[in-house]
């Protein structure tokens, strides 16, 4: 009989494959919530789960990355072809600057973190910290300096499981009668991560986003 090697490579837990999945179906969740279904609260709990996974993943791109400058500029462009979709998903006009998109937010936090790994002292990486904290909310970026916040932290426990998702859900919690406090159980699948990749997804993500926002504009329209 022929020895077979399937299997031999599998972990347990979820890939960042699965994790991806989890974080894109509670956005889209989300989204359907905000735009199309703005009453039905459920929606919107669900969609919570979403941007804490987005950030984590984030945060390992960064260290598993080729090109760091790629991954900036891939960032930054769907930033920028994602803006018309949102703001007529959710502002119904082709173009608005009262909020941004969420790949601001995550352009900003690899721009944080590559700026961190450049190095200095800690009184000078706590100022950039704040600085792109700052420009987040300049530029009204998708949870704002709150979303750099988790990326920080995130970024910084990399290595400290347990005080990663402690201060994770700590972070979903904090803020004081908002939904976010639901996002706090994106730390079961991201405790369950195992490390591995699992299938490729590199531009997936990337053109779905702009994409379903552009379908759920279409429906709201339809509907409405």
């Amino acid at each position: 009989m022929a020895n077979s090697t399937e299997g031999m490579n599998w972990k347990a837990g979820i890939t960042s494959y699965q994790l991806k999945w989890i974080a894109i179906v509670t956005m889209v969740i989300d989204h359907m919530g905000a735009i199309l279904y703005p009453t039905e609260m459920a929606f919107r709990y669900i969609g919570r789960i979403s941007f804490p996974i987005f950030c984590f993943l984030l945060i390992e791109g960064f260290f598993h990355t080729r090109n760091i400058f790629k991954y900036m500029a891939r960032l930054g462009a769907f930033a920028l072809i994602s803006e018309i979709p949102y703001d007529l998903a959710f502002k119904g006009k082709v173009l608005e600057f009262t909020h941004q998109n969420v790949f601001f937010t995550l352009f900003l936090g690899v721009l944080m973190m590559y700026v961190l790994e450049k190095g200095g002292e800690w009184p000078q990486k706590a100022v950039e910290v704040l600085l792109v904290m700052w420009l987040a909310e300049m530029l009204h970026t998708d949870y704002g300096f709150r979303g750099i916040l988790l990326a920080f932290i995130f970024y910084k426990l990399r290595n400290f499981r347990w005080t990663k998702l402690g201060c994770g859900a700590a972070w979903n919690l904090i803020w004081n009668r908002s939904l976010q406090g639901y996002g706090a159980f994106a730390m079961i699948p991201i405790a369950l991560y195992n490390g591995s990749r699992g299938r490729k997804m590199k531009y997936f993500f990337y053109i779905f986003y702009p994409a379903h926002l552009l379908i759920l504009f279409v429906i709201s329209r339809y509907i409405g």
